[in-house]
């Protein structure tokens, strides 16, 4: 109730589509992730031994993981917030394509279990939803800034020498 109209049009598209992303990313690692961490973890250990985590620590993994693939699937609000306020370009963003994959696949490294398959399955959708967010920029971001002219050296000399002229007639009017 606090925003204005306009600042409404704004902020309710970034709420709605942020809280959706979240989700999906919460959901993606329910419905995918889990299941072929616990596989493959589950190959690791003999068949005489049943694994049975205590209850902290299988809820201190969960939360981490939902809150990891939550926040991971907020790429695309990230970079269409950027382009928006005009921090970074769609061409800046394409540049820093590959500075981006060596940062998700190290994020992923870092946030998740020490296997493959769940570091791949972070790394990878961050990666397509950076590709999204570059593509949802392009409808929301600002015009670039319009160059600089170049001017002829002769012209600018005219231009200082017209400059000068008039400095002097205003201060031969006001007196200085």
């Amino acid at each position: 109730p606090g925003l204005y109209s306009h600042e409404k049009r704004l902020v309710m598209p970034l709420v709605v589509s942020s809280t959706l992303l979240f989700f999906l990313g919460v959901g993606f690692c329910y419905f995918f992730v889990f299941g072929q961490v616990f596989k493959f973890i589950q190959g690791f250990a003999p068949k005489s031994i049943t694994a049975a985590p205590d209850i902290e620590a299988y809820l201190s993994f969960v939360m981490t993981m939902f809150i990891a693939f939550g926040a991971a699937f907020e790429v695309p609000v990230a970079v269409v917030v950027l382009a928006r306020l005009g921090v970074v370009t769609i061409e800046q963003l394409k540049q820093w394509r590959g500075y981006f994959i060596v940062g998700a696949f190290v994020v992923a490294a870092v946030i998740t279990p020490p296997d493959v398959v769940s570091q791949l399955a972070l790394a990878i959708p961050m990666c397509l939803l950076y590709e999204l967010g570059i593509l949802a920029a392009r409808f929301v971001s600002r015009p670039a800034p319009p160059e600089y002219v170049v001017v002829d050296p002769a012209e600018e000399a005219k231009m200082d020498a017209e400059m000068d002229s008039a400095e002097e007639e205003f201060r031969k009017l006001s007196g200085k």
